[in-house]
C-alpha cells in the first residue's frame, strides 16, 4: 500500500469517527422522534410532516452550503457549524415539557438544519480520497462507520429508557440529555482531524470528469431518486405506525431501529463494493428488494411482518446512503462536487418532504393507499434508473467520438 493511500485511508477512518458518534447521537435521538412527539400530543399527520419537513429543510439547504463550500473551500468550518448546531439542539429536548410540542418541533428541525449546512462539504471531503480506494468502497466504509454509530445510538437509548420506565416521557428525557456527551466527542474529533488534515481536497488530483451543468444523463439521474425518495418512507412514521397498533412494547422501538441500522451498515458495505463492478445495476438491485418492505411491513399487523419489514426497509437505507452518493464522486470534478451534492441533496430533500406529507395524508384513508404509492414510487425509480443507465452510455460515447 502506498504511503498516499495509507493517508487516505487513515483520512477516510477519521471522517468514520465522526460520522459514528454523530449518528450515535442524532440517530439515536431519531430512534425515538415518532413515540416522543406522540406522548406530547401531536398527531400522526403531524409526525409525518415534521420528519419530511425536517428532511427537505436540511436537503434544501445544501444546494445554498454546497455552492458556498465550494466557493470558500472551508469545509472543515462547515462541518464544524453543521455538526454543531445538529446535535447541541438534541440535548434541548431534555427540558421540553408536555404542552410545549411545538418547542420539540422547532428543535428537531434545527437538527436537520444542521445537517444540511455539513452535508456538501462532508461527502466532498470523503469524495477526495476515492480515486485512491475506489468511490464505492470509499463511500461504503464511511456509511458502514455512519451506520455503526447508528447501531448503537438507539442501542443506548433503548437501555436507557429500560433503566428509566417508572415515566415514559422522562425517559425520552433523559435519553436527550446524555447524547449530549457524544454531541461534545464529535466537535472535539472535528478538530483533531481539522489539524490533520488541513487541506484534504489535495488528495485527488484534478481530472476530467463530467460536469452536470447541460449534462441529461444526470437530470435523468435527479428524475430517477425523486422517485425513490417520494416512496420510501421516514422510520419516525414507521415507529408511529407500530405504537398506534401496538405491535410491539414502545420501549423495543430504539432496539428495533438499531436493528434496522445494523442491516443498514451491511447492506451499504455489499452494495458500495457491488458498486464498484457493476455502477449503477447495484441500486437497482438494492430497489427492487427494498421495495417490498411497505406491503410487509404495513399490511401485516404481527411482530414477525414489523422485523422483515424493518429489515428490508434497512437494505434499501445502506444501498441509498452508500451507492447515491458514490454515483456523484464519479461523475463531477472536484470543484463543484460540493456543489452538485447541494443540487442533489435538495432534489432529494423536497421529494422526500412531498412524499411524507403523501404518505401523512393517505394514512387517515387507508394503509393499503400508503403501500400502493411507496411500492409505485419505487417502481418508477428503477425504470428511470434504467433510462439513466442507458443516458450515460450515449453520453460516454459521444463525449468519445468528439475526441
Amino acid at each position: 500500500m502506498t504511503t498516499q493511500k495509507k493517508q487516505a485511508l487513515l483520512f477516510l477512518l477519521l471522517i468514520g469517527i465522526i460520522s459514528l458518534l454523530a449518528d450515535f447521537t442524532h440517530e439515536g435521538a431519531r430512534s425515538i422522534y415518532g413515540p416522543y412527539l406522540g406522548l406530547l400530543g401531536v398527531s400522526a399527520f403531524m409526525v409525518s410532516f415534521t420528519a419530511g419537513l425536517g428532511e427537505f429543510i436540511g436537503q434544501s439547504l445544501r444546494i445554498v452550503t454546497g455552492i458556498i463550500a465550494d466557493k470558500t473551500k472551508q469545509y472543515w468550518l462547515m462541518m464544524f457549524i453543521g455538526y454543531a448546531i445538529n446535535l447541541l439542539v438534541i440535548p434541548l429536548l431534555y427540558f421540553v415539557q408536555p404542552g410545549f410540542f411545538e418547542v420539540a418541533i422547532i428543535l428537531i428541525l434545527l437538527e436537520r438544519v444542521g445537517k444540511g449546512i455539513r452535508a456538501p462539504a462532508k461527502s466532498a471531503l470523503t469524495s477526495f480520497v476515492s480515486p485512491h480506494l475506489g468511490a464505492g468502497k470509499t463511500f461504503a466504509l464511511q456509511e458502514m462507520m455512519d451506520q455503526l454509530g447508528a447501531f448503537l445510538g438507539p442501542l443506548f437509548v433503548f437501555l436507557v429508557l429500560s433503566i428509566n420506565k417508572g415515566s415514559e416521557l422522562n425517559g425520552y428525557q433523559i435519553s436527550f440529555g446524555l447524547l449530549g456527551i457524544f454531541s461534545i466527542m464529535t466537535l472535539v474529533v472535528i478538530l483533531v482531524a481539522r489539524l490533520k488534515y488541513p487541506t484534504p481536497d489535495h488528495f485527488e488530483v484534478s481530472k476530467h470528469a463530467t460536469h452536470f451543468r447541460g449534462n441529461k444523463a444526470f437530470i435523468i439521474y435527479l428524475v430517477a431518486i425523486s422517485f425513490i425518495a417520494l416512496g420510501f418512507i421516514d422510520y419516525p412514521f414507521m415507529a408511529y405506525h407500530i405504537k398506534t397498533y401496538d405491535l410491539m412494547d414502545i420501549a423495543y422501538v430504539p432496539l428495533l431501529y438499531a436493528y434496522a441500522m445494523g442491516i443498514d451498515a451491511i447492506s451499504a458495505l455489499v452494495f458500495g463494493i457491488l458498486f464498484d463492478r457493476i455502477q449503477v445495476k447495484a441500486l437497482l438491485i438494492s430497489i427492487l428488494i427494498s421495495l417490498c418492505f411497505s406491503p410487509v411491513f404495513f399490511l401485516n399487523q404481527n411482530l414477525v411482518s414489523v422485523i422483515i419489514g424493518v429489515t428490508l426497509w434497512g437494505i434499501g437505507m445502506g444501498a441509498l446512503e452508500s451507492i447515491l452518493k458514490a454515483v456523484i464522486s464519479t461523475s463531477v470534478s472536484k470543484d463543484k462536487r460540493a456543489t452538485a451534492y447541494g443540487i442533489f441533496y435538495t432534489v432529494f430533500g423536497l421529494s422526500w418532504f412531498i412524499g411524507s406529507s403523501i404518505v401523512g395524508s393517505l394514512y387517515g384513508i387507508s394503509i393499503e393507499a400508503v403501500v400502493i404509492f411507496s411500492v409505485s414510487m419505487e417502481i418508477l425509480g428503477v425504470i428511470m434508473l434504467c433510462v439513466y443507465q442507458k443516458a450515460v452510455k450515449n453520453y460516454i460515447n459521444n463525449t468519445v467520438s468528439n475526441h
